[in-house]
């Protein structure tokens, strides 16, 4: 008789579900466990019938998840969340990785997929306004992030503005004025990068504190390091400046080592804030005031779309903008 899931579960002494995370490369497993799993499969020699489970149920019971790079902590925790959510309507997800490309996001678009998932939540970064009509597509599919805006398919995305003005804001009532910016994108006219600066000019302006230019630093990926290396640009222009707002907690938290190394005391000379709330910032030393963005919510109401999209609902498609909360820790508060 074939070799079964539970067969393999039951050889490594886990539950199928574990067995199912390992094989769909579920990215939160210890490694003794995964080496264990992996172990019994060869020792099983199973294999996933996927075209089998088709015929028999018409569903796959996989949908698909493709992200930029889950070695960004915001992406790696939207991943866990997704996973969690899938969980509660019995599907298991398939998360595939774009590194940002457009090429490789079209690829995830354009290669057919009908066998292997039922459904495909999308975060692009390296598709334009230009390319909405690639989102229509014979597999159920909802958006998440704000590359595209008014698509032809459900959207779910984060309150960029309302989160970024909470955050410039709190920065104004503690009296400073000249805030750096990390992570802008120039020449972005649609993208998270463009939304966050706009939203950071928009609230000075509303206070009547000049969008000081010369304080904003370009960082290409977001990630710790270039947030340091903007942070050192920042630094040797001479340039006075009394807070930074990283467009994502990864440039924050970048930046807060590179204040340190230089001697700057956090918050008394220099307020920092960031992004996204990932779990790294409640243990950053100083800890870090950030906003959050509702990914859990973001990720059930993903789901959910989907699961309605994929039963063979086709009413009107959906924007849901998640809400966000400010959470004010040491990098500002002391």
């Amino acid at each position: 008789m074939a070799v079964t899931m539970r067969d393999v579960a039951r050889h490594a002494g886990v539950s199928p579900k574990t067995v199912s995370n390992v094989m769909n490369g579920y990215p939160y497993i210890r490694e003794a466990t995964r080496t264990k799993v992996l172990a019994s499969i060869d020792a099983l020699g199973y294999q996933m019938n996927i075209s089998a489970r088709n015929l028999k149920s018409g569903r796959t019971g996989i949908i698909g998840l493709a992200i930029p790079e889950l070695s960004l902590p915001y992406f790696g925790e939207l991943a866990d969340a997704v996973i969690e959510a899938a969980d509660e309507h019995g599907l298991t997800v398939m998360i595939e990785q774009t590194g940002a490309d457009r090429d490789r996001e079209l690829t995830v678009l354009n290669r057919p997929r009908g066998h292997l998932v039922d459904g495909l939540l999308y975060s692009p970064l390296g598709l334009g306004q230009d390319d909405i009509g690639q989102l229509n597509t014979n597999t159920p599919m909802v958006l998440l992030g704000e590359r595209i805006f008014h698509s032809p398919v459900d959207h779910v995305m984060i309150d960029n503005v309302g989160g970024t003005k909470a955050a410039v804001e709190h920065l104004l009532q503690l009296g400073r004025r000249r805030i750096a910016v990390l992570g802008v994108h120039p020449g972005e006219k649609v993208g998270t990068a463009s939304i966050r600066y706009g939203a950071y000019a928009s609230a000075l302006t509303d206070h009547g504190v000049r969008v000081p230019e010369e304080l904003a630093f370009p960082a290409g990926r977001w990630h710790r390091s270039t947030g340091a290396e903007a942070t050192e640009r920042l630094i040797a222009t001479g340039e006075k400046f009394d807070a930074i707002l990283g467009l994502n907690d990864t440039l924050a938290l970048g930046a807060v080592r590179v204040l340190t190394r230089h001697g700057y005391r956090i918050p008394d000379d220099v307020a920092v804030v960031g992004f996204d709330n990932i779990d790294e910032t409640l243990y950053s030393t100083p800890t870090l005031t950030t906003v959050d963005p509702g990914r859990t919510q973001i990720a059930r109401n993903a789901v959910e779309l989907l699961v309605k999209r994929m039963a063979g609902d086709d009413s009107e498609h959906e924007e849901i903008v998640a809400p966000y909360q400010l959470h004010i820790r040491e990098s500002t508060a002391g």
